[in-house]
């Protein structure tokens, strides 16, 4: 039986979605962001409980199919995003649309008017969290960064950088490094 999990995008959640299963004595469990899947069904009272379990950690059971694709969507992204090295073989359209089984229309469509927003902008706005992220680490420079999160150029990165953020890479990476001031130097 397949579970399809709302809320659900670390390592951490899939740890807290193994606990509530293997409490209710679901053991063999394969566990993805936003889904998991057990050897056997169960009653629907016994969803519910660990639906409840699961929604003190925020993460929540979806049993509607429209609701269950746009959470496949956001954790497509956050997988490419946030976990993958890896460079996409095709464009991000045709990677969904094989991925879903489904026409990348259809989806956008249903993206778009369930958020509120594009499937495109959901993708950039995770992009720049990310970017964020490894600014803060220091580990990469700008280029590297640029390369990691395949665009095609530092220039492009920056502009989409400044557009979405109002500032800079360099200067956002300053300001974060001001802010992070060892106590001795206080």
């Amino acid at each position: 039986m397949k579970l399809f999990l709302k809320y659900m995008v670390s390592i951490r959640c899939k740890m807290v979605v193994k606990k509530e299963l293997e409490k209710l004595g679901l053991y063999d469990s394969i566990i993805e962001l936003g889904e998991a899947e057990i050897k056997e069904d169960i009653s629907r009272e016994k969803w519910n409980e660990l639906n409840i379990a699961l929604k003190r950690s925020g993460i929540e059971l979806m049993d509607d199919k429209k609701s269950i694709l746009i959470e496949k969507i956001k954790n497509i992204v956050v997988e490419l995003v946030h976990y993958s090295d890896e460079p996409l073989e095709t464009n991000f359209s045709d990677y969904l649309s094989q991925k879903m089984n489904h026409d990348y229309t259809y989806l956008a469509n249903l993206f778009s008017e369930t958020q509120g927003i594009t499937i495109e902008h959901f993708i950039i706005a995770h992009k720049m969290e990310r970017i964020k992220e490894l600014l803060i680490y220091d580990e990469l420079n700008v280029t590297e960064i640029a390369r990691k999160m395949n665009y095609c150029s530092v220039a492009h990165l920056s502009n989409q950088f400044k557009k979405m953020t109002g500032l800079t890479p360099s200067f956002f990476k300053k300001i974060k490094q001001k802010k992070r001031m060892a106590l001795e130097d206080i």
